[in-house]
């Protein structure tokens, strides 16, 4: 606990410093206030984009203990009251000893549909060696002749999870590499290296920077490496403090041909809020859209799944941002495609679309003061009718029934301050 403890104090102070988002406190609109008119939102089928692997979060029975049994099936079940999720991440520990303690939340995540990743923090003790950075004097790395040794310790963990019901979708080679104080730290050439000469061995998806502010200097090295760059599957990411600027990333896009773009850890807009203040709990909704609109990331990991500040409570019960993640994880599931659509039809709109088989579905974040009447029009695809599920202050991804489509056309209120999914059949 004390190195969790430590770890996100830490990085609270770093946040803190680089000004973190503050809270919304816009005065609620008076009743009766007027609708205001958006452009249209147009939605082309055709116009594909990423494809998505999923939405999910973290557990680290170690830290702050498992999820129970009825939290598993909250987390990752697609129902009514679930959150949906399709992505579960845990960690590699370092001793073998204790490579069973999330196993039974992996299970549980795996018989539900989701795709398991695993992250390490630090290899066993036997291969590292202390060295002084900058001030640090007992700072960690992977000792150079132990490359090989680590690459087999993450094998073996793929391994022992396969032989136990949970077959890895991915591995990665280190936690916040670039954020190691209480961890292990590698620099951008020892990953690189380990990656070219070692990486190839790992019998899973191998993931590869996750810096701690999707910081280029980490990644712009392995896109740049094509040996490197061949032993790297998914391109992870973490997102503390990250501008929206730098979202994008288009050496990504003009050297990661065949590789996946994943989001595999983030909290926002803080971890000291409680996750039910309204209406900050938009600021998430908005977060997963432009990460899955700007940025193109294909999938979204929270950090811990039960917690506060997360997704669900510690009593078990979804909270205002795991509503707002619930709208994208239950809808937008494994496998469907980002499609084209306007993104920003007015102020403080939000609007991002996915294709599935013949359906369409439409997440939009309404973080404005003001309700807004919102035409969606439907392109190269049809539809008949479209159920919806809202999101304000006093509900919870409620269901609002089904209107229909005419001419590839349906207009909605989407309320003020508030999250809305619809899917077409």
């Amino acid at each position: 606990m004390t190195q969790a403890r430590n770890g996100m104090l830490s990085r609270r102070a770093v946040l803190a410093a680089m000004g973190a988002v503050p809270v919304l406190t816009a005065a609620t609109p008076a009743a009766g206030a007027a609708v205001t008119a958006a452009a249209a939102v147009v939605i082309d089928r055709s116009a594909q984009r990423q494809t998505i692997r999923g939405f999910g979060g973290m557990t680290h029975a170690a830290w702050i203990g498992d999820l129970t049994a009825a939290q598993r099936d909250t987390a990752f079940g697609t129902g009514e009251g679930r959150l949906g999720f399709s992505v579960l991440r845990i960690p590699v520990p370092e001793n073998q000893a204790d490579w069973g303690r999330d196993l039974a939340t992996a299970r549980r995540a795996t018989e539900l549909g989701a795709a398991v990743i695993a992250s390490p923090w630090n290899p066993p003790a036997r291969m590292v060696e202390t060295f002084v950075r900058g001030s640090q004097t007992n700072a960690r790395r992977l000792r150079y002749d132990m490359y090989g040794a680590y690459a087999q310790h993450l094998n073996d963990f793929n391994t022992y999870l396969r032989n136990n019901g949970v077959n890895l979708y991915g591995i990665s080679v280190q936690n916040e590499p670039d954020y190691a104080h209480d961890w292990t730290w590698w620099t951008p050439a020892e990953m690189v290296r380990f990656l070219r000469e070692n990486a190839g061995s790992i019998g899973t998806r191998v993931i590869a920077p996750e810096s701690f502010q999707y910081l280029k200097n980490m990644s712009d090295p392995i896109l740049n490496d094509a040996a490197a760059l061949a032993n790297v599957d998914i391109l992870g990411a973490h997102l503390y403090g990250t501008s929206f600027a730098n979202f994008p990333y288009p050496l990504f896009k003009q050297k990661g041909a065949g590789k996946e773009l994943w989001m595999t850890e983030v909290y926002y807009p803080n971890s000291s809020d409680s996750a039910d203040l309204w209406p900050q709990a938009l600021d998430v909704g908005e977060h997963i859209h432009r990460a899955m609109v700007e940025a193109e990331f294909q999938a979204y990991v929270w950090w811990y799944i039960r917690r506060g500040y997360g997704p669900m409570r510690e009593d078990g019960q979804i909270s205002k941002r795991g509503a707002n993640m619930a709208h994208f994880a239950r809808f937008v599931r494994p496998g469907y495609v980002r499609i084209e659509a306007t993104a920003n039809p007015a102020s403080n709109v939000y609007v991002s679309a996915y294709r599935g088989g013949n359906s369409t579905v439409v997440v939009a974040v309404n973080k404005g003061t003001a309700a807004v009447s919102q035409q969606f029009t439907l392109r190269n695809g049809t539809a008949s009718s479209v159920s919806s599920w809202l999101t304000d202050a006093s509900r919870n991804v409620a269901s609002q029934g089904t209107t229909g489509v005419s001419n590839g056309s349906f207009t909605v209120t989407l309320p003020a301050r508030s999250v809305m999914t619809f899917v077409t059949a």
